[in-house]
């Protein structure tokens, strides 16, 4: 098979426009940059979004974990990678900073430069967009880089919007494991056809009541419910990640989601709470 040319042209710039790449918003959003498109450092990866309802695409494990953490988070209600950055802009402000704007190393043509995720955020009825850059700590040291980014935050500045760059020293990787954990059961679909919605209603008080008692580890509390429901022996740790996906539980989700051990909860109920 003949390897894909990804040298950047203007044809091919011209191309990706047509196409609709960087335009759109939740599943109408395309990303500039497609998997295919480029090299990446690390693990490639294409993951369908709950927010987005669409097939995202991310050139690195870092990037990918930047998502988990973006998907868990009630605030966030859209996520576009590989953002195009407006071309005649940044080249005006990489002239106006002295430095050189990025190029491709075989045409020597000026690169769409791009930022890695922008994000809508919604509080108290008011939605607004942050954009962030995600970089490890290592290449942070390389000048050229930084220039790079410089650029990058005065496109956003000038738009007025918070940009800012995420590295592996502010994540949470429990926290990604437990979201990957939970991630492809957020559909409904993603449930065994035996589980009806009567089985999750009554799962979703049970498994709340026993949580809450925090005397059972996880895997007795969903054996407890394939026992109560009459469900075949598993289906209680399917229905249990498909209610945590979809945050009925309040869980601690900073702390390991492992079925020989306790739920950690972010508020336990007592005996004579009245809330």
């Amino acid at each position: 098979m003949a390897k894909r040319n990804r040298k950047n042209t203007k044809k091919q710039i011209k191309r990706r426009f047509k196409e609709g790449r960087g335009e759109g918003t939740f599943e109408n959003y395309q990303p500039w940059l497609r998997i295919q498109d480029t090299t990446s450092r690390g693990l490639s990866t294409r993951i369908k979004g709950w927010k987005t309802n669409r097939i995202h695409q991310f050139l690195s494990k870092l990037e990918l974990s930047y998502f988990y953490l973006l998907e868990w988070s009630k605030d966030v209600i859209d996520i576009r990678e590989q953002f195009p950055l407006d071309l005649p802009e940044t080249k005006a402000i990489a002239s106006e900073l002295g430095f050189k704007h990025p190029i491709d190393p075989f045409t020597q043509e000026p690169i769409v430069m791009t930022t890695d995720f922008v994000v809508t955020l919604k509080k108290n009825f008011y939605s607004y967009e942050i954009a962030r850059t995600i970089k490890y700590t290592e290449d942070l040291c390389k000048k050229r880089t930084l220039e790079k980014f410089e650029i990058e935050k005065v496109y956003w500045q000038n738009r007025n919007i918070n940009w800012g760059i995420v590295t592996e020293k502010d994540i949470n990787f429990v926290s990604v494991e437990n979201i990957k954990w939970l991630h492809s059961y957020q559909d409904r679909e993603s449930l065994p056809q035996e589980i009806t919605e009567e089985h999750l209603c009554k799962s979703l008080f049970l498994i709340f009541y026993l949580l809450n008692k925090n005397i059972f580890i996880l895997n007795q509390i969903t054996q407890f419910c394939d026992l109560e429901l009459k469900l075949s022996s598993g289906k209680g740790i399917n229905i249990f990640r498909y209610l945590t996906a979809n945050h009925q539980f309040n869980i601690d989700i900073t702390k390991p989601l492992n079925p020989r051990k306790k739920v950690c909860m972010l508020h336990q109920i007592t005996e004579g709470d009245g809330r």
